[in-house]
């Protein structure tokens, strides 16, 4: 009989738990679970904070074009209409035209949002411009060094980045007009550079030349989170729109096999990839543009019978809920690293458009796993 007290203060715990969770989980805005309804719901939520709140980046800048590709993937799960709206009235506010630098990737990273509105509105002045940009670059040499001097960025793609803002307009362009040559260029410079920044033991990528010879402060190779990030999430972006039995294609999916086990292991226990890959403990923070990358390409790999779902789907959810706690209850997303080339410093008040683009991109494939 002593012992009773005992049980029935246990159950009381518990059964108070149950009612009443924790402060910190009370204090959570939005509901991680694989649900639509909850996905949807933190989606929305950040899609339409980031619209009030408008980057001061220009229209056509690859930041903006990252959110405008996380923005056109969120209209594909959701029914509502204002967010194609908003990215039409952008084409037009930007003439539908690329940037200025004709050789940069970032300058015609926008030209995949403009094909995506080609093909919901078939009007071909969209895609004009990017077009014609696309039928310059398919004539150019491409055949210097991509070593980090005399400004090749501005003719090559010669940094991990330039692996989301240039192939995937390029593919995507070739989809939608059947021209089998941009998507060519995009597979030539692809392995251009995969050949020259990727690291075959580490399957990371440097940022850039620069990088090679430096080390993290536990002497580790420097790899930056946001920039494999790019790079694994434009990997989905180019197989999503290339033909099945395109000669390379096996290439690539070698390619984001091997890169989603070096992805799966670097993920922390509370979710978040961390802005330096290979030394978390420099930078400890969480890190939500890289996280949102990851997770993005670990489940769209899920979704398209690439990963196993049963082993992989548990390291998605705990992404998603990583980033979902990063969500504001106004909206806004934090913890996303500032522009840069390498591991840097994050707040919870840090947010960006091309992490919120990130974001945008992993609920849009988050979602079909809930349903």
């Amino acid at each position: 009989m002593a012992r009773c007290p005992m049980k029935l203060s246990g159950l009381v715990v518990v059964l108070l738990s149950l009612v009443a969770p924790p402060a910190a989980q009370a204090q959570l805005p939005f509901s991680a679970d694989l649900d639509s309804a909850a996905v949807l719901g933190v989606m929305s939520a950040a899609a339409d904070w980031q619209l009030s709140h408008p980057s001061g980046h220009p229209t056509d800048d690859w930041t903006q074009a990252a959110f405008y590709t996380g923005l056109m993937a969120f209209t594909t799960v959701t029914p509502e209409p204002k967010y194609v709206a908003a990215m039409r009235a952008m084409g037009y506010r930007n003439n539908w035209r690329p940037g200025l630098r004709p050789g940069h990737a970032d300058d015609y990273a926008v030209v995949a949002t403009y094909v995506q509105l080609y093909l919901i509105d078939e009007d071909p002045t969209y895609i004009a411009a990017g077009r014609a940009l696309f039928d310059y670059l398919s004539a150019y040499p491409y055949s210097e060094s991509l070593e980090w001097v005399n400004n090749v960025g501005m003719r090559e793609w010669a940094w991990c980045d330039a692996l989301f803002m240039g192939p995937p307009p390029l593919v995507a362009m070739s989809s939608a007009t059947g021209d089998r040559k941009y998507l060519d260029l995009a597979n030539r410079l692809w392995w251009k550079t995969t050949d020259y920044l990727y690291d075959k033991t580490e399957h990371l990528y440097f940022r850039d030349s620069r990088y090679f010879d430096q080390r993290a402060p536990n002497g580790h190779k420097v790899f930056w989170s946001r920039g494999n990030g790019w790079v694994f999430a434009g990997l989905a972006r180019v197989l999503q729109d290339m033909p099945a039995d395109y000669p390379d294609r096996p290439r690539y999916l070698a390619l984001y096999r091997e890169m989603a086990e070096a992805v799966l292991a670097l993920q922390g226990d509370d979710g978040y990839w961390r802005s330096s890959l290979l030394d978390a403990a420099s930078r400890p923070n969480p890190e939500t543009s890289g996280t949102g990358f990851f997770t993005y390409g670990l489940a769209w790999g899920i979704n398209n019978g690439l990963l196993e779902r049963v082993r992989v789907e548990p390291r998605v959810r705990r992404g998603w809920a990583a980033l979902v706690r990063a969500v504001r209850p106004d909206g806004m997303l934090g913890w996303v690293q500032p522009i840069g080339a390498q591991p840097g410093a994050t707040t919870a008040d840090t947010t960006e458009v091309f992490g919120v683009g990130a974001f945008l991109l992993a609920g849009s494939e988050v979602i079909k796993l809930a349903r």
